[in-house]
């Protein structure tokens, strides 16, 4: 029997230990059930899971609990992705170190030692969550296998010659020290100045020029102007003269010159943006670097070398002002990049990297897209506008320490490039040699690549891991496509855009069927939670101790796909109201089914019975709709909707029936038990999607006997439909307005009433009589009095209390 009140903390205690003793979300890859796979998003090991995780990953997991109560063999996968620059970054934060200070061994193991906490704890917290993953698929990103498919799909991209290894300008972050990738940028709106600086000409003609970057004048290789310029046309094919630096430049025209913004004469610098990387190779310009890896100025640069860039850039104005070369300066605000690690501006700086070709593809790239199926739909967009303003190829090398290495060596007499065997793999170059010679000079004088992957060079991967791609228990025919992947709009241009990128190469197939892509929780300024932020007030943990993980779920469900989501408390006392209530209202329903055989073939249903089996049915054509286009919410308030109705009103009306059946005709208690058994199982069923705790709690005590089934997370949705028609809804409405009456006149809702006279029509009457017992007994009527008049609904004309 259940319990007089609901302990939620120490019932969900009770049934996350036995899911978990009892593999009750074990993957069978021997069953011949349709498989539904996700292809999880492995949250980043660089701080604590907050409560904007517990929303976006509590709603995929709503939908996977949908899908295994359809019938289907679940693979839901759980990993973490615990290599690259966010990980370093906490563990340098946390253990007070840095990493270049240490031996890339030292650093390695201390790196390993703290995700192996944090995952620990993430585990803990995503089961306490109630996520029916199955446990045993875990993996991480640094793991052999993660590490050994990685590696395989950097090895067959560059035999194919889809990844290169090149010396060009890339984007360089001189506080993480490391080169990123387009995806890894962020735009913000900075407060700078423009300067409007004088050039001259070997000819003694002033020309102006407006520079955000100043500092980047020893850096000038050229002045462009654009060819329709009048003012300026006369000048292309001469030279300027870069004040203080007294260097020589060609005047070159090029129609990417904005005319119209400042003077509409701009200087070419190594590297100022990617339009300068652009006219550099187009114009064949050469190369001068002043910007170190940690952001200072060449030392060996006149005037500023040594100094920070933005010192640099103040100390040349001031130089300029005093040589009268500076006409004026104008503070802006303006759009530019920056890390979204950190959120310092990127720098641009020639490097030695690898590279997987994109730009030469963007075409099939959008065509996987289309294949895919977007929820919501209008994400897709998202995705093909990253594609096509693509403007470089994705990098995937960087300089740090705690990553996936790139399998290669290279021969120290020749240059040639050496790759690992595929049978060594994982292999980490810096404690290994290869086996042979150089094929080219014959050498074996060896230097191992020190740069380790990109993290998303591995996390694009997930789906190649999960279905052990090339593996010798390769479950690739199984599940590609796999079903799902469920992740917030911010990284369609990373996580899902590298990862169609893999599958493209690959296996020539899209990676997933379906895209489903939720919001963000904001605080009150409309700022996403985030680990960097700390802006929630009260950690995932801290939520659930306050409210429970179902009502936390509860919470995580009102969010609408692809839309962010203000933190509310009102969310949590809302969804702790409903739990209490689908707590009592089952302990009251369960009451009068002690003595209730399900197996009774009785289908003599009460008006009123048939009337809440019809609503039933109508809501579940809702809840599957909504599920359909990867809605949880919809689901879930078509759900609560009903609900509440199941109680204020039917129990309301059935309770006589199973309170006094001898009352009433025979069949009268039974058609009310048969009803309530029928659909408070189904409403848990359909409830154990969103609050798993709770109702495998009322499942267990009651029905677990009766249907045979060892957790209702197992049971599949009885899919009956019941199809009636009835006046249910004008007898609630009589009801309701009774009750009013009595309100108004200030008696109570028990009082008799001895006689209760009705205006309407003589078809209505005929169908209203059916129900003269059940108003009886809600209302408490003695006598009823019909008047057939023209009304076309049921109006209160008269009502008589008693004393």
């Amino acid at each position: 029997m259940l319990a007089k009140k609901y302990d939620a903390l120490e019932t969900e205690k009770k049934w996350k230990e036995y899911w978990d003793n009892e593999k009750i979300y074990k993957f069978d890859p021997n069953s011949k059930k349709e498989i539904y796979s996700v292809d999880t998003p492995p949250p980043t090991v660089s701080g604590a899971i907050h409560p904007g995780h517990a929303f976006s990953y509590s709603q995929a997991e709503m939908m996977v609990r949908h899908q295994r109560k359809l019938g289907k063999n679940i693979f839901y996968p759980f990993g973490f992705d615990d290599n690259g620059l966010p990980t370093e970054r906490l563990v340098e934060k946390e253990k007070n170190v840095r990493a270049k200070d240490m031996t890339r061994e030292e650093f390695r193991k201390l790196c390993l030692n703290t995700v192996e906490e944090y995952e620990e704890s993430f585990v803990e917290l995503f089961k306490t969550l109630g996520f029916s993953a199955d446990w045993d698929l875990l993996y991480t990103s640094i793991s052999e296998p993660a590490r050994r498919i990685s590696q395989r799909s950097f090895l067959e991209l560059a035999k194919t010659g889809e990844a290169y290894h090149s010396e060009m300008p890339s984007m360089w972050c001189t506080e993480c020290e490391t080169s990123i990738a387009q995806a890894d940028l962020e735009n913000a709106t900075l407060r700078s100045t423009f300067n409007f600086v004088t050039f001259h000409t070997t000819e003694n003609e002033d020309l102006e020029i407006a520079t955000t970057r100043p500092e980047f004048l020893p850096a000038c290789v050229a002045v462009i102007v654009h060819p329709e310029d009048e003012k300026h046309a006369h000048l292309v094919g001469k030279e300027a003269i870069v004040p203080i630096y007294e260097t020589k430049v060609p005047i070159i025209a090029d129609p990417k010159v904005e005319k119209d913004k400042g003077s509409g004469v701009v200087m070419c610098c190594t590297f100022g943006d990617q339009t300068d990387i652009e006219w550099w190779k187009k114009y064949n310009l050469p190369l001068k670097e002043i910007v170190t890896d940690n952001g200072t100025i060449d030392k060996d640069i006149e005037f500023i070398g040594g100094m920070k860039i933005k010192a640099a850039r103040k100390e040349i104005v001031n130089l300029l002002e005093q040589k009268g070369q500076l006409i004026k300066v104008e503070d802006i605000e303006h759009d530019v990049s920056v890390h979204e690690r950190c959120g310092l501006e990127v720098e641009l700086k020639t490097k030695k990297q690898w590279l997987i070709h994109t730009m030469k593809h963007k075409k099939e790239f959008i065509e996987m897209g289309d294949k895919i199926n977007w929820h919501p739909a209008y994400m897709k967009s998202r995705y093909k506008d990253w594609v096509e303003n693509l403007f470089c190829d994705w990098g995937i090398s960087r300089q740090r320490y705690f990553g996936v290495p790139f399998p290669v060596w290279y021969c120290k007499d020749c240059g040639e490039v050496i790759y690992a065997e595929e049978g060594d793999l994982p292999v980490d170059p810096m404690t290994s040699s290869p086996e042979k010679p150089c094929p080219k000079c014959g050498s074996t004088n060896f230097e191992p690549e020190t740069d380790v992957m990109d993290t998303w060079a591995t996390s694009s991967t997930t789906q190649l891991l999960n279905m052990k791609w090339q593996e010798e228990d390769s479950l690739v025919d199984k599940l590609l496509p796999m079903s799902l992947r469920p992740n917030a709009h911010d990284i369609i241009r990373t996580w899902d855009f590298y990862s169609i990128v893999k599958n493209y190469y690959h296996l020539k197939e899209i990676p997933w069927e379906n895209l489903m892509i939720s919001g963000f929780i904001t605080d009150e300024h409309g700022k996403k939670f985030s680990k960097s932020k700390g802006n929630a007030e009260y950690s995932t943990e801290e939520l659930i101790k306050l409210y429970s993980a179902d009502v936390v779920r509860y919470f995580a469900s009102q969010g609408k796909l692809g839309t962010d989501l203000r933190y509310n408390d009102e969310y949590f006392k809302i969804g702790k109201k409903l739990i209490n209530k689908i707590f009592n209202a089952s302990k009251f329903v369960l009451m009068h089914l002690e003595d209730y055989n399900k197996d009774n073939n009785f289908e003599d249903y009460f008006e009123i019975d048939k009337w809440i089996l019809d609503e039933y049915s109508k809501m579940n054509k809702q809840f599957y709709k909504a599920f359909d286009n990867y809605e949880v919410g919809p689901a879930l308030t078509a759900l609560e909707k009903f609900f509440w109705n199941f109680c204020d009103n039917y129990i309301e009306i059935v309770k006589h029936r199973l309170y006094r059946p001898e009352e009433f005709s025979e069949n009268a208690r039974l058609s009310g038990q048969k009803t309530s058994y029928t659909i408070l199982l189904g409403m848990l069923e359909k409830f154990s999607v969103f609050f798993p705790f709770i109702t495998e709690e009322i499942y267990a005590d009651y029905f677990k006997e009766k249907e045979g089934i060892k957790s209702i997370h197992l049971k599949e949705y009885d899919k009956t439909e019941y199809s009636y028609e009835t006046k249910g809804n004008e007898i609630i409405d009589l009801i309701t307005e009774v009750r009013k009456q009595k309100t108004l006149n200030e008696v109570s809702l028990k009082t008799e009433v001895l006689k209760l006279e009705i205006d309407t029509n003589g078809d209505l009457i005929e169908q209203i009589e059916k129900y003269l017992e059940d108003i009886k007994a809600t209302l408490n009527v003695k006598e009823i009095l019909f008047n057939d008049t023209n009304e076309n609904k049921l109006k209160v004309k008269n009502i008589q209390f008693g004393e």
